[in-house]
This record gives structure tokens, sequence and C-alpha cells, in this order.
């Protein structure tokens, strides 16, 4: 399990084929590696990874093709990519509780300066709609943010469905890679915990 809290923003030094996947070796000048063993899990721009090298500076992976092709951001050799080691269960809860298991890629449709803050609106999945809320929690590229707005009927019909607005701070851009979207950019997106578990609880009543 992560937070949501990012440590360091790294890069995709190595991408390698693999089988069909990929095996990265990715840099990091932020996270501190010193505590990290073979088959410890970090997230890598919100996707759960399994260390399978490292040195002081960098760790090793393998994502299959599957991943892949559900996520966004992870093939780019010199790409950034948002980190953040698993959370031990004495650890501080900054965030909210994420699994590292993106549920779908979005898209970016605005990313606005106002000044004090960014706003960044996010067409979601047609699946995923039902699990964002106002005030609920989202990850995007790993990171926790809390969900500002959701479009309602009037944008739907405007042509504006799924879409949903998020706030930026400048210490969020300052320590992640969300400084670098624009609009037609692809987010790598999983929704909050509670609200899966709550729809199987209300599937199991009927």
């Amino acid at each position: 399990m992560f937070s949501g809290i990012i440590a360091d923003v790294g890069s995709i030094n190595q991408a390698t084929d693999r089988d069909g996947g990929l095996r990265l070796v990715i840099e990091t000048k932020a996270l501190d590696l010193s505590d990290v063993q073979i088959g410890d899990s970090i997230a890598v721009n919100g996707v759960c990874l399994t260390v399978i090298e490292h040195t002081v500076d960098t760790f090793t992976v393998e994502v299959s093709r599957e991943t892949l092709n559900c996520t966004e951001g992870l093939e780019t050799q010199g790409a950034p990519v948002n980190l953040e080691k698993a959370l031990r269960l004495s650890d501080r809860l900054g965030g909210h509780l994420v699994s590292g298991h993106v549920d779908g890629v979005g898209e970016v449709s605005e990313f606005i300066d106002l000044g004090e803050s960014w706003t960044l609106a996010v067409r979601a999945p047609q699946t995923l709609a039902k699990y964002i809320a106002i005030k609920g929690s989202i990850t995007i590229n790993g990171v926790s943010l809390t969900v500002n707005r959701v479009n309602g009927a009037e944008e739907l019909l405007a042509g504006h469905p799924n879409e949903f607005t998020v706030n930026l701070i400048p210490h969020t851009l300052t320590m992640t890679n969300l400084k670098n979207l624009r609009a037609g950019s692809r987010v790598n997106l999983e929704v909050d915990l509670i609200a899966r578990y709550v729809e199987r609880m209300m599937q199991a009543q009927i």
C-alpha cells in the first residue's frame, strides 16, 4: 500500500525489451534506497512495481505487456516518473490509501493557471465515473488528490462526460511530474478503494 505522497520525481534511465514487456532502470536523486530490498514494492507513476535490483541511486523493475497496455508513462526512456516507496504500518498517512493498481487511463482536458494554484480537468473512462465524487479522493500518476468538481447533466449535454477537476497548489507541482501535463496528456488513474468496496457491498445486497 501507498499514500499518494510523492517522495521524488525520478527518470527512466533505461527501457529494455523483455519478452514483450520492459525492464526499466529508474534513477532517483531523493528517494532513499538504503533500506530497499529485492522484492520490495515501489510505485512508479502510480503503478506498483517490484524491485529486482538496486544501487545507491537506481532500481530495476520488470513491467509486463499487460501492465504497459493499461497504464501510461512507463515506456519512454528519459521520462520523469513519480516515485513512492510502500508504506510501513508505522508511517503517517498523509494522503489516502493507494494500492498502486491503476484502474484506467484518463486524458487531460484543461490545465489552467489561476495564479495561486492550478486547476486540472481530466476525462475519466466511463467505467470509472461512478467511483469519482466531489470531495472524494483520486490518484493521478500516483499523486493523492481531492476531487473539486464532477461534471453533471449540463456538461454531459455539452459533450464533456466523465470529467472531473482537482486543484493543484505550487508545492504539488514542484514535487511531482504533474507540472509537465498539457491538454491531451494521458494520466494513470486509481479511484478510492472505499468506493470500490461500497459498490461491492451494494451488489451483495441485491
